[in-house]
């Protein structure tokens, strides 16, 4: 996966958003990559994890690709994620 998003990449962090819907899936992938799975996490540490992993300050955004695409779940409260696939 990595050779297909390298063009979004710089020194293994996402430094470019995509425009594409598939590369947009392909990016969101790589980042889901950072969670493991049977793991809660507050949103505060998905924040810190995805702060370690892309270099253009926002966050928010790829935090709520990762939910909106399926690869987190989150409580009702939406103070808990998880890793789904």
């Amino acid at each position: 996966m990595i050779e297909r998003i390298a063009r979004f990449l710089d020194n293994d962090k996402v430094a470019v958003w995509p425009n594409k819907q598939q590369d947009k899936e392909l990016v969101t992938g790589y980042l889901a990559t950072k969670f493991e799975y049977d793991r809660f996490y507050h949103e505060r540490d998905i924040n810190e994890i995805l702060k370690k992993w892309h270099t253009f300050e926002d966050w928010a955004l790829l935090r709520r690709e990762l939910f909106e695409r399926g690869y987190l779940k989150r409580n009702r409260s939406g103070t808990e994620y998880q890793r789904l696939k």
